[in-house]
């Protein structure tokens, strides 16, 4: 992958000035996007035993034997139909053909709970379980699956994750119905191709206040794969009722300027021109838009002027939030980026969660600030 710069004065390689994510106009070939598919950095050593649980939630440790059981049962030799199976005789092709009409149970798991209960932990703790080479088992979230087959189109989508053990889907989003059947035409190719599925999910446009998503509105919005799919619900306390932190207030301009040239690896951008930056990279870069970046930078932080423009900054704060890249900013505090609007209509979710994303790395970047 290469970047072009921009005629800022500094090259990017020199230290001689802050990076600067407008200047970035990332190549991602195909094969990187795919390889990609790995639980974040955030979650990168989480374990079934790391994860734990409450002990007033029998639920939560009844998940971890489950998902541990399904993992292991994830463990024999995997062939798809799309010709890339493991063995060379047709014998052992047919005898994987016949595997799927095995009374094993739902080839999916649909881990079903609230904000806060560790969902996310479990499907990476899953993912790491399973025991596959990783070249065999992908995670990613809804986006980041709509977005691979923005890139690869769908039949390539298809016949590129056939091959896989395992694919882990995090914050299945129902916002779009559009997108809603597109994947689920998507995992219904891949459960036939004997593609073993996990996925969690968020809530319903209008649900947001109940703090969990429910498996029904979610086997009845993938229809035809809900038979594939066992609810396994998680109890537990929702982390948005004990009230989050307030967004800390931003800096002023020149302590972000001085701070991003004072970091190594930060990068330096006035936010009205990365929000139109964004609009010419793909929503699939954005995670090699942040590629070595040790902090973000940002002046005059302002509201963000229109949904689609929104939708962006939602993706790329997820990007960070993975990587765990903490953001200094000057301007707006983060709690004020999405208008009345947008909070009340049906993407409020995702405007919630990056709120939330980015006032947690903006608390994690004080310590960047010399006063």
């Amino acid at each position: 992958m290469s970047y072009s710069t921009t005629a800022s004065g500094h090259s990017p390689l020199t230290g001689a000035a802050p990076l600067s994510l407008c200047a970035r106009e990332p190549r991602v070939p195909a094969d990187r996007l795919v390889a990609e598919m790995v639980p974040p950095p955030r979650f990168d050593s989480v374990r079934f035993d790391t994860y734990v649980p409450d002990p007033n939630q029998p639920s939560q440790p009844e998940a971890v034997t489950v998902l541990s059981e399904f993992a292991a049962g994830l463990g024999g030799a995997h062939a798809a139909r799309n010709g890339k199976g493991q063995g060379p005789g047709q014998a052992k092709k047919r005898w994987f053909a016949r595997k799927p009409q095995a009374p094993t149970g739902p080839r999916g798991v649909y881990l079903d709970g609230g904000y806060g209960v560790g969902k996310t932990h479990l499907l990476a703790s899953l993912w790491h379980a399973t025991p596959a080479v990783p070249e065999l088992k992908a995670f990613g979230t809804f986006v980041e699956l709509t977005n691979l087959v923005g890139a690869l189109g769908f039949q390539q989508t298809v016949q590129t994750l056939s091959g896989h053990r395992l694919l882990c889907i995090d914050e299945f989003e129902l916002d779009d119905p559009g997108d809603t059947v597109l994947v689920s035409s998507l995992l219904g190719r891949l459960v036939d191709a004997g593609v073993a599925l996990a996925a969690t999910s968020n809530t319903l446009p209008g649900k947001l206040g109940e703090g969990r998503f429910a498996a029904a509105d979610f086997l009845r919005e993938i229809q035809g794969l809900s038979a594939q799919f066992r609810p396994l619900r998680i109890d537990g306390e929702d982390y948005r009722h004990r009230g989050l932190p307030e967004a800390p207030p931003p800096y002023t301009d020149e302590q972000v300027t001085k701070a991003a040239y004072a970091t190594e690896g930060a990068s330096l951008d006035d936010f009205p021109g990365l929000l139109d930056h964004l609009a010419t990279v793909h929503p699939s870069r954005y995670g090699a838009l942040t590629d070595g970046l040790r902090a973000v930078c940002l002046t005059d932080v302002s509201p963000v002027p229109n949904q689609s423009t929104a939708l962006r900054l939602v993706v790329l704060a997820d990007r960070l939030y993975d990587r765990e890249v903490p953001v200094l900013a000057s301007g707006l505090p983060f709690d004020r980026l999405f208008g009345e609007e947008m909070l009340n209509g049906g993407y409020r979710k995702k405007y919630f969660r990056a709120i939330s994303r980015l006032t947690a790395l903006a608390r994690d970047a004080k310590g960047l600030v010399t006063q």
